[in-house]
């Protein structure tokens, strides 16, 4: 899950053990994959005719339907069935209700939450949604309350959070999708919003814009400044990671194109994916899906492959509206449930520029200001139509077309096919903004005639069969287009690697498969923190620092002077890197100069800039403060595993003590904040977890309908005490995958579990047969 979560579950520990209540609960008893299996509703149900749900051991299901809307029923039983109690906590963050769950502590987020309002399309959305889509809809709700009706016991988490089940509806659906769509400029400007004070900033700002839009054409973080849970909720829900690769079959050795997708999320279980495959007149895929979200946001069909990276696009605006007449600002109020305390409320201010966030408790450095927030996911976009014809497609007109639909969370959509075509379409929309770059990050109140006419796809450029005969795509900057597109792209790192690699072997006239690219799924070089360390060493000799040979600085020097770049598990260099940084900085940064350097997320390139270009008589003194101070840190840590941890647990095993229970493992891991194994951290001179990076993984051969891998880290099923609750953790460790065939012989070979759900031929009471007889 996310990392948010470790507060909300603080939270929620903290009221439970102060009013004695769930939290005590014990766990559920361990159950393996045949007595889950046992708990799935097989009679009764709501769908037309038999459907087929076959399981393989890691607890993925495929569904077998007859009809289109029994395949929906299907997968809401199944999103239900496997994680029931991640949606209820996915429907109360989307909707600002998390005091309903942790009492009192959390009515400042559900405020701010609320102003941000995710919702606020979704009634207009399911209203305008073809007839197709909207049946669709409806049998996945069928199938969710079916399930959440009838079956019991609840998941563990109802009891924690102290909730009975409620029906669930479109617009709870639609507005998940919209918090899983936050436009990442929120992350950068909630944290800028109280450096607009500094005298100097406009030239901070010019700095951090300039930064932010070199990254490499398409063909982390540290987030310690005061957004607190706020910035943890949107961090972890919205997908502002991902790499994603796509090879024509030129340059295959099978002839058809491959593709490869890791996207980057929260590290907390249940993982935010889940993985199924779909057979039904209109469907037939197989890939990951998002809990609550029914489409495949991830995967192929027998046709054609789709994989995406979060775009960064600018599709949101700030407007300064202070000198609004009050006239222009309209208020509302809504009640706020509290879990063990008063309910209370929140009024919420809204302009035609958007609604006012500046009265959201959880945005610092605003007093004083009146800010208004401009968002496309406040207008109407149906991406669940959009997904659900891409899913359909056969070729790239098709995807193409589907495409046209998506607005956020904006995605640079990439394609493969079995024909060895691959293509990339920029799928967002945005408003006509002027060229060039933005000269302040408030706009004033004039420039909301920008948004009298939105770009979308179509209007932007598009790659198909491009001449490299491969794309690569890493949260980069992407192809020029009409209207600026963004501002805060991803550093280089991932993509040129990719592009690295990827053209080394195409120029060696060697042909790419599968093995290839999960091998890429491994990789663990960061060029720009190379690039630093062999800066830091350049300054080092020019200096004249010369430590006595075997002093603990010399052994420190020589280790970062012969490091490769690589945060290998087994690296001692990466560990001298990362001392000498964070020792570097607050000797040689101002405190607010250090957060600017860190706002834009470019930190490594940012800092190699200041190395080179400063005066020895301000770089030399931080230099030797640094190598001092590195070296005891070098000591306590011999390897990058021995600091850089993979700690796995589900969010209440944050809690003290009480967690322990929660807890799955701690691992050492390998890669860093931008390595293409993406496992983000802060700079640190301490034992740490990485809390956010490559959580899930897919390559395909489009060669071979059956030739589609996967894995999780962690597994299928959130039902705590599940064999399949983390099962995957050692396979994506060790690099392996579960195959996932479409055809429906290999399905059967390969899934060997079958349950077979009938339709409710007359009432029959309340509580449905299960499938204790699952063969």
């Amino acid at each position: 899950m996310i990392r948010f979560l470790t507060r909300a579950a603080v939270l929620v520990a903290a009221a439970a053990v102060l009013a004695s209540c769930a939290f005590l609960a014990p766990l559920p008893e361990p159950a393996d994959t045949r007595q889950r299996l046992a708990a799935f509703p097989v009679r009764d149900l709501p769908v037309q005719a038999p459907v087929e749900i076959r399981w393989n051991d890691w607890a993925v299901p495929f569904i077998e339907a007859q009809s289109d809307h029994d395949a929906a029923v299907a997968l809401g039983l199944v999103h239900a069935h496997l994680r029931l109690g991640q949606m209820e906590l996915l429907r109360h963050v989307s909707q600002g209700r998390l005091a309903e769950i942790g009492g009192p502590l959390a009515l400042d987020i559900d405020r701010s939450l609320r102003i941000l309002d995710y919702g606020k399309a979704a009634p207009a959305i399911v209203a305008s949604m073809p007839a197709e889509t909207r049946a669709w809809l409806d049998g996945y709700l069928a199938g969710v309350n079916h399930y959440q009706d009838h079956v019991r016991p609840l998941p563990h988490e109802f009891q924690l959070m102290g909730k009975a089940p409620e029906p669930w509806t479109a617009e709870d659906l639609i507005t998940i999708g919209r918090l899983a769509s936050t436009d990442v400029n929120w992350l950068v400007w909630f944290r800028l919003l109280e450096m607009r004070r500094r005298d100097d900033w406009a030239a901070v700002w010019a700095r951090l814009v300039e930064e932010g839009t070199t990254s490499a054409p398409s063909y982390g973080m540290d987030d310690r400044a005061g957004l607190g849970p706020l910035q943890d909720i949107m961090t972890g829900f919205a997908k502002t990671g991902s790499n994603a690769l796509v090879v024509s079959g030129a340059h295959s050795r099978s002839g058809a194109a491959l593709i490869a997708s890791d996207p980057h999320l929260g590290l907390l279980l249940p993982n935010t994916w889940l993985l199924a495959g779909v057979k039904s007149p209109g469907y037939h895929m197989v890939g990951m899906m998002v809990p609550g979200l029914p489409f495949m946001a991830l995967g192929r069909n027998p046709d054609i492959a789709w994989g995406g990276t979060n775009l960064r696009s600018a599709n949101s605006d700030l407007f300064d509206i202070s000198g609004l007449p009050a006239s222009e600002i309209t208020s509302r109020t809504e009640p706020l449930a509290v879990r063990w305390w008063f309910d209370s409320e929140v009024t919420i201010r809204e302009s035609r520029y958007g609604p006012v966030i500046s009265d959201a408790p959880m945005l610092p450095g605003t007093e004083g200001d009146t800010l208004a927030l401009r968002w496309i996911g406040h207008d109407v976009s149906d991406e669940l139509t959009a997904m659900l014809r891409m899913n359909r497609a056969r070729n790239w007109a098709e995807f193409t077309a589907a495409m046209a639909g998506f607005a956020i969370s904006a995605q640079n959509m990439l394609y493969a096919d079995r024909s060895g075509h691959i293509g990339q379409v920029m799928a967002t929309h945005l408003p006509s903004r002027p060229p060039g770059l933005p000269d302040r990050m408030v706009r004033p109140p004039e420039a909301i005639a920008d948004w009298d006419r939105i770009v979308t796809s179509r209007d932007l450029p598009q790659a198909y069969d491009p001449p490299a005969g491969f794309i690569a795509s890493a949260n980069n900057r992407g192809a020029e287009a009409q209207v600026p597109v963004g501002w805060f792209f991803s550093a280089n790192d991932r993509v040129r690697r990719m592009q690295d690699l990827v053209g080394s072997a195409i120029a060696a006239g060697r042909k790419l498969d599968v093995p290839d690219l999960m091998a890429m799924q491994q990789d663990v070089y960061m060029s720009s923190a190379h690039a630093l360390a062999e800066a830091f060493v350049a300054r080092i000799d020019a200096a004249g620092i010369r430590p006595p040979p075997d002093s603990g600085e010399a052994r420190l020097l020589e280790r970062l002077r012969g490091w490769d770049g690589h945060f290998r598990v087994d690296s001692a260099g990466a560990v001298a890197f990362e001392a000498m940084l964070a020792k570097f900085l607050p000797a040689f940064y101002a405190a607010d100069d250090l957060a600017v350097a860190q706002a834009g997320g470019r930190l490594a390139a940012m800092v190699r800039e200041d190395v080179l270009a400063a005066p020895a008589a301000d770089l030399d003194p931080a230099l030797r403060t640094a190598l001092a101070e590195a070296v005891p840190v070098a000591a306590e840590f011999p390897t990058w595993g021995d600091m850089h941890r993979l700690a796995l647990r589900h969010p209440m095993g944050m809690v003290p003590v009480l967690g322990e229970a929660y807890q799955v493992g701690d691992y050492p891991i390998g890669g860093s904040t931008d390595s293409l194994m993406k496992t983000a951290h802060d700079v640190t001179d301490q034992r740490h977890d990485t809390r956010y990076g490559a959580n899930a993984r897919h390559v395909s051969d489009m060669a071979d309908p059956n030739a589609n891998w996967f894995v999780l880290l962690g597994g299928q099923d959130g039902w705590l005490n599940s064999s399949n609750f983390a099962d995957q953790v050692e396979l994506w460790r060790d690099a392996e995958y579960i195959r996932m065939p479409l055809e429906i012989d290999a399905v059967r070979a390969a899934f060997p579990r079958s349950i077979t759900l009938e339709p409710a031929a007359s009432p029959r009471g309340t509580v449905p047969e299960t499938a204790s007889n699952a063969s």
